[in-house]
């Protein structure tokens, strides 16, 4: 495997060992990947290479079969899931999950909710925590730039605006780590471009993982890209060190153009 130094500074997320096992199958095999705030790290890979295992075993939606998840220097390699969002890590998914029924605000509402209460679905709340949800909301629709669509109804939205409302939807939830699954998947090309001007925004107050098939979008936004293959780490470094890469290019990039 050819793997560059890791940046500088502490990584907001440290993954070291990283290994998901289905029976005799080995669906990722002992990765590491740090994740650092001011950047975005990409991970790509061909369907099958164990981008969506990893993604799911960060997120704790998996358990590891072994190997180490450090959090902002805390352990979480064990923590289920919700508590793992409580702690700082939030992510988006392939397909969408809004609530389409309830507008835009509510979506963003309930999933602060989600995060404040001690019963994340409990119906009553104090009006000091009914304000933080609503202020959380709201300032994760104006980080996302939807703001002015607070009080549409989520199921009416563009495609594109739809992405854009799971990434604020993550970002109701305060989180330190995004996670992003495929979110310029099925965008058109004035849709991606607002989607990666937003995550060049989000990339100052956040460590972001891409997982997103999208080459050339990619190679635009990240400042590292680590490459899956059958769930091993086979390169990982600056996009024009992958791009020159002889193992990647045989192994992946061969199949797509990527342009300079």
């Amino acid at each position: 495997m050819t793997q560059q130094a890791q940046p500088m500074g502490d990584a907001r997320l440290r993954v070291r060992g990283l290994t998901r096992r289905f029976g005799g199958l080995i669906a990722v095999n002992n990765v590491d990947i740090d994740l650092h705030v001011g950047e975005v790290h990409a991970v790509i890979g061909t369907n099958g290479a164990g981008k969506s295992t990893l993604i799911n075993m960060l997120s704790g939606e998996l358990p590891a079969s072994s190997g180490s998840i450090v959090l902002d220097g805390r352990d979480v390699t064990r923590m289920p899931q919700p508590r793992r969002a409580r702690s700082g890590i939030g992510r988006s998914y392939q397909r969408t999950t809004i609530f389409p029924e309830f507008s835009v605000f509510e979506n963003c509402r309930l999933t602060a909710q989600a995060q404040t209460l001690p019963r994340p679905w409990h119906i009553w709340q104090s009006s000091q925590r009914c304000a933080a949800s609503r202020e959380r909301a709201m300032s994760a629709l104006a980080k996302a730039g939807l703001a002015h669509l607070a009080d549409e109804q989520a199921g009416s939205l563009s495609h594109g605006a739809k992405r854009q409302l799971e990434v604020a939807m993550c970002l109701a939830t305060k989180p330190q780590v995004l996670l992003l699954d495929e979110p310029l998947a099925g965008m058109g090309a004035e849709e991606t471009e607002r989607m990666l001007a937003l995550l060049d925004e989000l990339k100052s107050g956040h460590a972001v993982l891409l997982v997103e098939h999208d080459m050339d979008a990619v190679f635009r936004i990240a400042e590292r890209i680590t490459v899956m293959v059958n769930g091993t780490v086979v390169a990982s470094g600056a996009p024009a060190d992958i791009r020159e890469n002889p193992v990647v290019r045989t192994a992946y990039l061969g199949e797509e153009t990527v342009h300079a």
